[in-house]
C-alpha cells in the first residue's frame, strides 16, 4: 500500500516517475552493490521500496547522511505518522513500528531512555562479559566439535547471541532459542513476521515478569531499579529494543567476519599467529560489509529539502550504511585500511550506538575463542558461493558450512581453550 501522502517519486534529483528500487527482492541479497549503483544514479538520495508497496528515501551519500544524523530539529525517529499509511498486516512493521523506547524517541525522552541503557551496560565489567562469551562459545563448540563439521551461522553465530544476551538480561540458557528463532523471522520481513513478533513479545513479557518478582544481577533488574524511575512498561520496551538490536546485528557481524577470515588463508594465518588482531577483521566488516546495511530510519517533521531532494513527511528516510561503505571503498580504489574506524556502522549524532565497545568485545572474543578451540577451521564453500538472507535491512549469510578436526569436550582446542 503506497502512503496516501507520498509522491509517486521524490522531486529534486530523483527522476520524476522513476521506478522505486526494490530492496525486498532476492536480487538485493545476491548483489546489493548493483542496487546501490541504481540508487546512486538518482543522486544522493534514491527512491526505493522496503517491502512491496512500501516506499522510502534511501540516503547513499555520506555528507547527506551526516547532515541528517546531526539535525534533530528537522528529523524525527517517530514513525507514527507513517504507520497510519500502511496496513496492520504489513510484514515490515516488526522492524519499523513505533514503540516507547530509545530507538523511536526524540529530545528529552530519548536522553532519558538512553541514559538508563548506558548506565545499565556500564555495570558489566569487560572481564565479566569476556567470561560470558567464553562460556557461550564453549557450550556451542561442545555440541558440534565432536562432529568435525558445522554451519557457523545456524550452530554458532546466531545461537551464540541467544545465549549471551539471554544471560545478560537474566534468563536461563533454556530460553535462549526462543530469542534466536523469533528475531530471525522479524528481521527477514517474512510472512511469519507478525507471529514471530508476538512470540518475541511474549518472551520479553515473561522476562520482565520474572525480574519484577525477583531481581537478579542482570540488565533487566538494573533497568527496573534505575534512579530515573522507568515504569515497568518503559523497561519492557527498552528491553524489547535492546535485545533485538544486540542479537541480530552482532550475530551477523561475527558471521561476516568469520567468512572473511576463513575465506582468506593469508588473513587467517596472520590472525591465528597473533600478528594481526581479530579486531582488524571485525572493523573491516563494519567498514565494508556492515551487518545492518539499511536502517537509521528518520522522518521529516515538515516537508524539507535534503541535498537537493524534496522530502515528504510520513515517508521513511533510511540511511544506507551498506551503500556508504560500498562507495567509500570504490572511491578509494579498493585500497583498504582495516583499522580505519571512520565508518558509520555505529550511526552518528544523538542516536550513535551507546554500547559499541560491548559489541566489539563480544565479536572479537567469540572469534578468538572459536579459533583457539578449532584452529584448522576450513570453509566448505568459497566465499563467492555463499548465499545471503533476503531482506532490505541486513547483510546476513544464510549459512556458512565449515570442516575441522573433530574435538571432544575433554580436548584442548588451543591456548587456554578447554571445555
Amino acid at each position: 500500500m503506497v502512503p496516501v501522502n507520498a509522491p509517486h517519486a521524490p522531486v529534486g534529483r530523483v527522476p520524476a516517475g522513476h521506478r522505486p528500487i526494490r530492496l525486498w527482492e532476492d536480487g538485493f541479497a545476491v548483489d546489493p552493490h548493483r542496487y546501490y549503483e541504481l540508487l546512486r544514479a538518482q543522486g544522493p538520495i534514491g527512491w526505493a521500496e522496503l517491502a512491496p508497496g512500501i516506499p522510502a528515501y534511501i540516503v547513499v551519500d555520506r555528507r547527506a547522511a551526516l547532515d541528517l544524523l546531526h539535525d534533530s530539529e528537522t528529523w524525527s525517529h517517530d514513525p507514527r505518522a507513517w504507520e497510519a499509511t500502511v496496513t496492520e498486516d504489513s510484514p515490515i512493521l516488526g522492524m519499523m513500528r513505533w514503540r516507547p523506547n530509545t530507538l523511536f524517541a526524540d529530545g528529552d525522552t530519548h536522553v532519558r531512555y538512553r541514559r538508563t541503557l548506558v548506565d545499565a551496560f556500564s555495570r558489566i565489567e569487560p572481564h565479566d562479559l569476556r567470561e560470558r562469551v567464553h562460556r557461550a562459545v564453549d557450550i556451542l563448540v561442545s555440541r558440534f566439535g565432536p562432529r568435525g563439521s558445522a554451519d557457523l551461522v545456524a550452530e554458532f553465530c546466531r545461537p551464540l547471541m541467544g545465549l549471551i544476551f539471554n544471560n545478560l538480561f537474566g534468563l536461563p540458557d533454556s530460553e535462549s532459542d526462543r530469542l534466536t528463532d523469533s528475531m530471525a523471522q522479524i528481521v527477514e520481513i517474512a510472512e511469519s513476521s507478525a507471529q514471530a513478533e508476538a512470540e518475541y513479545g511474549a518472551y520479553v513479557l515473561e522476562l520482565i515478569a520474572t525480574k519484577m518478582a525477583r531481581r537478579g544481577n542482570d540488565l533487566t533488574s538494573w533497568l527496573l531499579d534505575h534512579p530515573l524511575g522507568l515504569t515497568p512498561e518503559e523497561v519492557t520496551w527498552q528491553v524489547f529494543y535492546t535485545l533485538g538490536a544486540g542479537h541480530e546485528p552482532t550475530a551477523n557481524l561475527v558471521s561476516n567476519a568469520l567468512s572473511r577470515i576463513l575465506g582468506n588463508p593469508a588473513y587467517y594465518t596472520t590472525l591465528t599467529s597473533g600478528s594481526r588482531p581479530v579486531l582488524d577483521a571485525v572493523v573491516e566488516v563494519l567498514r565494508y560489509e556492515t551487518p545492518l546495511a539499511n536502517y537509521g530510519i528518520h522522518y521529516a517533521r515538515q516537508p524539507t529539502s535534503l541535498h537537493g531532494v524534496w522530502i515528504q513527511t510520513a515517508v521513511p528516510v533510511v540511511i544506507s550504511y551498506g551503500a556508504l561503505a560500498y562507495f567509500a571503498e570504490k572511491e578509494s580504489g579498493g585500497e583498504r585500511h582495516p583499522s580505519d574506524a571512520s565508518h558509520l556502522s555505529w550511526s552518528a549524532g544523538p542516536h550513535t550506538c551507546p554500547v559499541k565497545q560491548h559489541t566489539l568485545l563480544i565479536a572479537t572474543e567469540a572469534i578468538e575463542r572459536l579459533t583457539q578451540w578449532l584452529p584448522d577451521l576450513s570453509p566448505v564453500l568459497a566465499r563467492d558461493r555463499l548465499t545471503w538472507r533476503p531482506g532490505p535491512f541486513h547483510r546476513s549469510l544464510t549459512e556458512f558450512p565449515v570442516r575441522f578436526t573433530p574435538r571432544t569436550p575433554d580436548q584442548s582446542g588451543g591456548e587456554g581453550a578447554a571445555l
